[in-house]
């Protein structure tokens, strides 16, 4: 039986495999979008900290002081990959009803590019063993995660789980969390890279990765695994939660700081509408109208 974990233990066991990548010299313009991997001085005074991401005004402040590089992390490369006998690219045809279009490499490449990573997404579906193993073992020279996800029932989580368990120590878990199913993790091929393999319903990959993969990016870029900014606001629509699990609802902030669950919460389409999540603890089981709840705050631009 797989091992049941809370979400936060999962995070941590996640980001237990991931090190801050070692600094480089980058030339300026590299340096943007990287982060300051020691403070910049001026006059034994910081004027960047450690850690800081390098924008565009920086990057015109050290050119006004004469300097044309600057020790950075860079950004982290990361592989995003997705396998399954039934999956399509867009573009295709689907052959039959159990055939379907792959979304979550295009969302988990995008994604991680939005964190702050080099995302690269292989653009051939591995559908056996064999295809997947010669495939990841190509993508090891030029990554520093390796993400991958299969088919939306999940059918193809055990090819994937059997094929890295034969490249390295992989552990397989299933976290407390609504909408969300078995997770694999571990460090394979002769660098010890770290691969984490996604549930492949769309939902759970969308929790999966702000979860779990953009804390591990950021540590690789940052040096430390920062969180999502969270607040508390008031509900305007009661919810329930199973008992001894997490739930993530997707959810609408609106103008006057209350947050109203989105309807239909099985719907893709809430991936897209939501701009924040709403966080409901393992130990909570419903919360009332006027409640303060926990809020993840995601894209604000969103009407």
């Amino acid at each position: 039986m797989d091992e049941m974990v809370t979400v936060g233990a999962l995070q941590e066991q996640l980001l237990n495999l991931s090190k801050p990548l070692a600094a480089l010299d980058l030339p300026l313009l590299d340096a943007h979008g990287a982060t300051l991997a020691s403070d910049l001085l001026v006059d034994e005074k910081p004027v960047i900290k450690s850690g800081q991401l390098i924008d565009s005004t920086q990057i015109a402040l050290v050119a006004s002081l004469g300097l044309d590089r600057l020790p950075c992390r860079p950004h982290p490369r990361v592989v995003i990959i997705s396998a399954g006998d039934d999956l399509v690219e867009p573009g295709s045809k689907l052959a039959d009803d159990e055939d379907e279009f792959e979304s979550n490499s295009w969302f988990l490449t995008t994604f991680a590019r939005e964190v702050g990573a080099h995302a690269f997404r292989v653009h051939t579906i591995p559908e056996t063993a064999e295809q997947l193993k010669l495939v990841i073992e190509d993508q090891l020279v030029r990554a520093d995660l390796i993400v991958i996800s299969g088919e939306s029932k999940d059918e193809s989580f055990d090819l994937i789980t059997s094929v890295i368990s034969n490249l390295g120590e992989i552990k397989i878990v299933t976290p407390k969390l609504v909408e969300s199913s078995k997770h694999s993790f571990g460090l394979i091929g002769p660098d010890k890279t770290p691969v984490v393999v996604l549930p492949g319903d769309p939902i759970g990959n969308f929790l999966s990765a702000e979860l779990f993969i953009r804390p591990i990016i950021k540590k690789m870029l940052t040096g430390t695994s920062t969180e999502r900014l969270s607040k508390k606001v008031k509900l305007t629509k009661s919810i329930t939660s199973p008992s001894s699990k997490a739930q993530y609802i997707r959810g609408n902030l609106n103008s006057d700081g209350q947050v109203s669950p989105l309807s239909d919460q099985e719907s893709l389409m809430t991936l897209s509408k939501a701009n924040c999540l709403i966080a409901i603890s393992e130990k909570e089981e419903k919360i009332n109208s006027g409640d303060l709840v926990n809020i993840i705050k995601l894209n604000m631009d969103k009407p």
